[in-house]
């Protein structure tokens, strides 16, 4: 794996993200959000609607990666249904509803019934993702207690056992093939928002040029909370079973809050630049602001004078200035600017510009 490829030197990072659902992606940016659907005739299916406002719950560090982690399962639901009803639209007789939908509706009206799946596929994901990933390990390793009581260890093997059967488990359902078209529609997500991240158009030939995989994506959030669940158990210790399996669940929404924050972090990763220039402001304020950039991230800054030309791709000097001091009072003559003194540095430094901008033209 190359991580090169991942965090990415020249990338801007944003908050824009998405998922793969039936035959299509959706893009999630601050204020909109996109659901394209391909249909068999080879035309695409868009849809946009206003992103959803974050609560002011969403916005508390740790607090807010439960809320977020909840509301994506909620919206991404919602969006893996809608395509699915637009495939069942076009293509009535490939998507047959079967008896127990049927059923729902008849029972509580489309509308009704569309909200009524919708929760109770969520917390069928849900139960069933605590169940598998987090209680059957801890349950399976039970019995190496009786090989060792280290808590080190035991906790190890439970989030190794926890780490195998996730690996399992997306190897096993990578090879079927309505999921693999899934998964290529993911890596499509994640190359778009390279592209993207990298000041590219939006092109299916810029886009190609990128990894698929993306720090931010929801497989790392996982990665992350089984890491993090190792460090968190070793400090509950390793009670009975019943305990365990208590606690585990317990403490989940701290661990998704860690992981969130991580994963945060891990997408805000970029290379240091090779060069700052700081060229806004007084001349003593841009130098020190330099320095400080120096002296605290280690960032190679200056403040160049107006004038100064730079060679980004040869990272070398063509030409370089030095700073005119400003003559509060003068007259005006064959060889001078007349100005005056206004108190104001914002002033004064444009004066001096003119300085530089008048003797650079004399001299042509």
């Amino acid at each position: 794996m190359d991580l090169s490829r991942i965090f990415l030197k020249n990338a801007c990072p944003t908050s824009i993200g998405g998922q793969a659902i039936m035959e299509g992606i959706m893009m999630r940016g601050p204020e909109k959000t996109a659901v394209a659907v391909r249909l068999a005739d080879g035309s695409i299916h868009m849809k946009t609607q206003p992103t959803p406002k974050a609560s002011k719950w969403g916005k508390i560090p740790i607090i807010r990666g439960v809320v977020n982690f909840v509301g994506s399962m909620v919206q991404g639901t919602k969006v893996l249904m809608y395509s699915a009803d637009v495939l069942e639209e076009n293509y009535p007789e490939e998507y047959e509803k079967d008896k127990f939908d049927i059923w729902i509706e008849e029972k509580l009206g489309k509308e009704k019934a569309w909200k009524f799946l919708m929760i109770i596929s969520v917390l069928i994901a849900i139960v069933a993702a605590v169940a598998i990933f987090m209680l059957l390990p801890t349950v399976a390793v039970g019995w190496l207690s009786k090989l060792t009581d280290s808590i080190i260890l035991l906790n190890l093997a439970e989030g190794a056992l926890r780490m195998i059967i996730f690996v399992a488990y997306i190897m096993l359902i990578s090879k079927m093939n309505d999921i693999k078209t899934v998964f290529q529609y993911h890596g499509a997500e994640h190359k778009t928002i390279h592209c993207f991240e990298n000041n590219q158009e939006l092109t299916p030939e810029n886009a190609q040029k990128f990894y698929t995989l993306h720090p931010r994506c929801g497989t790392s959030f996982l990665m992350f909370v089984m890491v993090i669940a190792v460090l968190t158990h070793a400090l509950m210790g390793w009670p009975n079973v019943w305990l365990r399996i208590i606690s585990r669940v317990l403490v989940l929404p701290l661990i998704a809050g860690l992981s969130y924050e991580l994963l945060k972090w891990a997408g805000s990763l970029r290379a240091k630049p090779d060069r700052v220039f700081v060229t806004h402001g007084e001349d003593k304020v841009t130098e020190i602001f330099a320095e400080k950039l120096w002296d605290e991230f280690r960032y190679p800054a200056m403040a160049p004078f107006s004038g100064t030309v730079f060679d980004l791709k040869e990272n070398e000097f063509i030409e370089k200035t030095v700073g005119i001091p400003i003559q509060k009072e003068t007259t005006a003559n064959a060889g001078t600017l007349r100005t005056r003194s206004s108190g104001n540095a914002v002033f004064d430094r444009l004066v001096a510009a003119g300085h530089r901008h008048y003797k650079k033209q004399r001299r042509c």
